[in-house]
C-alpha cells in the first residue's frame, strides 16, 4: 500500500510539466545571460579560488568561494554518480545520458541564477552567512507565505527524503562487496555523520573542501583507466547515445519518454540546479560581488554531471556492464549482461572489474562511501539554513533554534538508517519527489527574479 503511494505521488510530482519547466527555464536563463557559462568558462574558473572577506579584526566573515564550491559540489556528487546514472541507462538506455547533458548544460545557468541570487539576498547570522530560495522568494518577490512552505519542503526532502537514496547505494555496494549488513551499514553512517555535522558549517565546509577534489580525482583517473582499456568501443557508444536519445534505436523508439524522463531526473538528482541547496551554499559565501559566486556555483554543475557522470556512463557503456529495463514493470528489455538483473551499483562495479579484476567491486564501495558521506553533510546544512530562515525575526530564543537543530540532527540519521536497509526502487522514488517538491518552487520564483541576476551579471561584468 505504502509503495503505491509513494509511486503515485512521484507520478504527480515528475508529471511532463515538471521536465518542460526544468528544460524550459535553463533555456531561458541561457538565453538572457548571453549563455554564460559558455562565455564566462574562464572567469568561472577564476571565480573559485576568490580569497574570503574578513571582518576588521582580521577574522572571516563566511567560508571562501571554494569551500563554498566544495560543499556544494559534495551535495552535487554523490550516489547519483555512480548509482543514479546507471539507473538512468536502465531505464532509460544510453539515450539517457545524452538529456543528462542537456540538463546540466542548461542548469548551468539556473544554477548561475539562483546562486548570485542568494548572494544578494543573504543574512547574517552567529553561524556565519546563511540565505537561500527562501530568502529570495520573500524578499524579491514578497511571498513569505511561499518562502517559509519552501523551507518546510527542504527540511521535508533533505533531511527525509533525500538521504535515504545515499545511504541505501552505499549499502547495497558494501553488501555486494565486502557482506556488510545493511543495518550496520546504516549505523556506521550515521555515527560518522554526526561526528562531522555536531560542528557545523565550518566543520563542514573543512572536510569537504578535502575530501570532495581528492575522491573526485581519484574516481576520474579509475574510470579513465578503464575507458581508455575499452578505447575501441567508444565510438559506438556515442552513437548509441546519440541515437538512444531520439529514439532512433528499436528499442530506444519504444522507450522515448522514459529516456528523456529518466535523463532529466537523474540530471537534476546529480547536479542540483534548480534544487536550491547549492543556493543555500552559495549564500555562505564571503564574495566581493553576489555574480562572482554564481559563476562559480554554475562551473560545479559541469563538473558534477559533464565530468564525473559522464566518466561512469562510458565506463558502463563501454564495458557492457548493464541492462534495459521496463521503467513500469522491470522486465528485460534488452539484456546485455542479465546476470547483474537490476543490481544498478553492480553496474559500475563490474564496469571497473572488467579491467581491474577483484578490484571493481571494492573501488566503488569506497569511492560510494565517499560520495554518500559528502553529499549527506552537504544535505544537512541544507535543512540547518532552512531552520535558521524559520527563526530569522522571530520572537524565539536563540535555545529554541538550537534545539529544532538537534531534533533535525537526530532525524537526518535515523533516515539514513531507514535508507539503508530498504528496497532500492522504493527508496528512489522518495529521493525523486524529494527532488522535485524542492524544483516545482523554485524554478518557479527563479523566472520572475531573473532579471535581478542579469542587472548583477552585467554590473559585474562592466568592473
Amino acid at each position: 500500500m505504502f509503495d503505491k503511494f509513494v509511486s503515485f505521488i512521484n507520478s504527480v510530482v515528475w508529471s511532463p510539466a515538471l521536465v518542460v519547466l526544468l528544460v524550459g527555464a535553463g533555456l531561458y536563463f541561457s538565453v538572457r545571460t548571453r549563455f554564460v557559462q559558455v562565455r564566462r568558462l574562464g572567469m568561472m574558473v577564476r571565480s573559485l579560488f576568490a580569497p574570503a572577506e574578513r571582518h576588521e579584526d582580521g577574522n572571516k566573515k563566511g567560508i571562501s568561494s571554494f569551500e563554498a564550491f566544495c560543499v556544494a559540489l559534495s551535495g552535487r556528487v554523490g550516489t547519483g554518480n555512480i548509482v543514479g546514472v546507471a539507473t538512468a541507462i536502465a531505464m532509460g538506455g544510453p539515450g539517457a545520458v545524452f538529456w543528462m547533458w542537456i540538463i546540466a548544460f542548461l542548469g548551468a545557468s539556473t544554477a548561475f541564477v539562483e546562486s548570485t541570487l542568494a548572494q544578494k539576498y543573504k543574512f547574517s547570522h552567529s553561524t556565519g552567512f546563511r540565505g537561500g530560495p527562501s530568502n529570495y522568494i520573500e524578499e524579491g518577490l514578497g511571498l513569505k507565505w511561499l518562502a517559509v512552505a519552501f523551507s518546510v519542503l527542504s527540511l521535508f526532502s533533505y533531511g527525509l527524503l533525500m538521504p535515504t537514496v545515499q545511504a541505501n547505494g552505499l549499502s547495497t555496494a558494501m553488501t555486494n562487496s565486502f557482506g556488510v549488513s545493511p543495518l550496520w551499514c546504516g549505523l556506521g553512517l550515521a555515527f560518522i555523520l554526526a561526528l562531522v555535522i555536531i560542528g557545523g558549517i565550518k566543520s563542514i565546509s573543512r572536510v569537504a573542501s578535502v575530501v570532495t577534489p581528492f575522491m573526485a580525482l581519484g574516481y576520474i583517473v579509475v574510470t579513465a583507466i578503464v575507458i581508455a582499456s575499452h578505447w575501441d568501443a567508444v565510438p559506438g557508444v556515442f552513437r548509441a547515445i546519440f541515437e538512444g536519445a531520439f529514439g532512433i534505436q528499436p528499442v530506444a523508439g519504444g522507450i522515448l519518454g522514459s529516456t528523456i524522463m529518466m535523463g532529466v531526473k537523474r540530471g537534476i538528482f546529480s547536479n542540483e540546479a534548480g534544487q536550491g541547496g547549492g543556493a543555500m551554499v552559495s549564500a555562505s559565501a564571503s564574495v566581493s560581488h553576489p555574480a562572482k559566486q554564481g559563476l562559480a556555483q554554475a562551473f560545479s554543475v559541469y563538473v558534477d554531471t559533464l565530468l564525473i557522470c559522464t566518466a561512469t556512463a562510458l565506463m558502463i557503456l563501454c564495458s557492457g556492464s548493464y541492462n534495459i529495463l521496463d521503467s513500469k514493470t522491470g522486465e528485460m528489455l534488452l539484456p546485455v549482461q542479465p546476470g547483474l538483473g537490476a543490481n544498478y551499483v553492480g553496474y559500475t562495479q563490474a564496469a571497473v572489474d572488467s579491467v581491474l579484476s577483484g578490484f571493481g567491486s571494492a573501488f566503488v564501495s569506497i569511492a560510494l562511501a565517499f560520495f554518500v558521506f559528502t553529499t549527506i553533510m552537504a544535505y544537512y546544512f541544507y535543512g540547518e539554513s532552512s531552520i535558521i530562515y524559520l527563526f530569522k525575526g522571530r520572537k524565539a530564543s536563540p535555545v529554541a533554534e538550537k534545539l529544532v537543530i538537534w531534533v533535525y540532527r537526530l532525524a537526518i540519521l535515523v533516515t539514513v538508517v531507514f535508507g539503508a536497509v530498504k528496497e532500492s526502487n522504493l527508496i528512489w522514488q522518495l529521493g525523486d519527489i524529494g527532488v522535485g517538491i524542492t524544483a516545482w518552487i523554485n524554478v518557479a520564483a527563479l523566472i520572475f527574479l531573473c532579471p535581478i541576476a542579469i542587472r548583477l551579471l552585467k554590473e559585474y561584468e562592466n568592473k
